[in-house]
């Protein structure tokens, strides 16, 4: 799917919303005790925005990008609308790329293109954190892309982001009573080194 057509799908679903999202990624409210009282964070492919919100909820100026004109305006409406210190921006990170040590926070669920992986590792901040969620090849569910492009192979987010320091890692795949747990998705929390 090409870019245009890409927007245009994502356009044709934001539309349609009516209200804030509420539901925040499980990889960031989880683990929400590791983000810093303060800083710069980004939500990466941002939607409607629930994981922006929340971030600047928890203190942070954040910006949401998206390649979708629909959501960015939805997402700066109800940033206003909440007082919150949120910047939309529609951005094609494929095609601008993330600037070098730009973010003390960077936040990425369900999205996946592997070629960012380098642009968003330099984009953090020494002692920046990466949160990161997506969907997995070894998903029980029909949700997320069908594509195996768009998705993880086993511990695959631990080796794309093998320079940053793993602090919480979970791809259970489908190990014991798989009932229970966090399924068809991976998700990791990393830090960048810090300079000494």
């Amino acid at each position: 799917m090409n870019d245009i057509a890409t927007q245009e799908k994502w356009d044709r679903i934001y539309a349609a919303a009516d209200k804030p999202p509420q539901t925040v990624c499980r990889v960031l409210e989880e683990n929400a005790h590791l983000l810093p009282a303060k800083g710069t964070a980004l939500d990466l492919a941002c939607g409607l925005g629930a994981n922006a919100f929340f971030l600047a909820e928890n203190g942070l100026k954040t910006l949401g990008w998206d390649i979708s004109p629909v959501a960015v305006r939805r997402v700066e409406e109800w940033a206003q609308q909440r007082k919150l210190p949120v910047q939309a921006e529609v951005r094609d990170v494929l095609v601008d790329p993330l600037l070098q040590e730009e973010f003390d926070v960077i936040v990425v669920a369900h999205f996946l293109d592997r070629s960012l992986v380098p642009h968003l590792i330099n984009a953090l901040r020494p002692g920046g954190l990466l949160f990161y969620q997506t969907f997995t090849r070894n998903k029980l569910t029909a949700s997320g892309p069908s594509n195996a492009e768009f998705l993880l192979s086993e511990n695959e987010l631990l080796r794309l982001f093998a320079p940053l320091s793993a602090l919480v890692y979970r791809d259970e795949g489908r190990v014991g009573d798989i009932t229970r747990g966090m399924r068809s998705e991976a998700m990791l929390v990393a830090q960048k080194a810090v300079r000494r």
